[in-house]
């Protein structure tokens, strides 16, 4: 069964940074599409960032130019959200998600089937 386990967050000031991780395991597949999304209660789940099976990036407009998305290796073991420039309405709980398969980069929480439990992120001005 597929994983994933979130860790980085905290709090920290505006301006500042912060890299979020996501150890998978349990892949069954070789390929997946990776994502990261961010929600504030009574809110809907937002995509932040997300990654294809080939590699290809894509980012909200809200993050573009502050957050990158990237994975330490082929397996898809391990995956980072480095935020910089953080702001105050960057703060809600993060999540990372995956979906096994050849599949293009998506920010739609319906793209995804599993998803880690998050990790709270509070940017104060």
């Amino acid at each position: 069964q597929v994983q994933l386990v979130e860790s980085g967050g905290g709090s920290v000031q505006a301006g500042g940074s912060l890299r979020l991780s996501c150890a998978a395991s349990g892949f069954k597949y070789v390929t997946y599409r990776m994502g990261w999304f961010r929600q504030v209660p009574g809110n809907e789940r937002e995509g932040v960032a997300a990654l294809s099976s080939d590699g290809t990036t894509i980012y909200a407009d809200s993050v573009k130019g502050r957050f990158t998305i990237s994975k330490a290796d082929a397996w898809n073991s391990l995956l980072w959200l480095e935020m910089n420039s953080l702001k105050p309405e960057d703060t809600a709980t993060y999540y990372c998600a995956a979906k096994g398969g050849q599949m293009r980069s998506s920010l739609t929480p319906g793209a995804y089937a599993t998803w880690g439990q998050g990790t709270q992120v509070t940017v104060s001005s």
